[in-house]
């Protein structure tokens, strides 16, 4: 059973910058590919960011290219979302996933856990 906890949500006017967290309670966390997705009031979950097993690959969506980073800890079996320059468009809940083997997918069917996630609102 794997349990992810998202922190690090909050408010933040627009330019801005937050770090979300993800502490996940698993054995084996580096065997795991982490994504990031989110999901606004009225809209789909979305594809975010994500980073494969071993670290040495990442991807994000058209929309956060350039502005967010996506890294992990295996040490601390934590994976991190470093946003910067932050837009309004950005307000949503982040929640981060888990995919066991996983090469950092965009699909968010190809996650098999996921957490409860987090807020982030950006003021403008």
């Amino acid at each position: 059973q794997v349990q992810l906890v998202e922190s690090g949500g909050g408010l933040v006017q627009a330019g801005g910058s937050l770090r979300l967290s993800c502490a996940a309670s698993v054995r084996g966390f580096s065997n795991y590919g982490m994504g990031w997705f989110r999901q606004a009031p009225g809209k789909e979950r979305e594809f975010v960011a994500a980073i494969s097993w071993s670290g040495g690959s990442t991807y994000y969506s058209d929309s956060v290219k350039g502005r967010f980073t996506i890294s992990r800890d295996n040490a601390k079996n934590t994976v991190y979302l470093q946003m910067n320059s932050m837009k309004p468009e950005d307000t949503a809940v982040y929640y981060c996933a888990a995919d066991f083997y996983g090469y950092g997918s965009d699909n968010r069917n190809e996650y098999e856990y996921w957490g409860q996630g987090t807020q982030v609102t950006v003021s403008s």
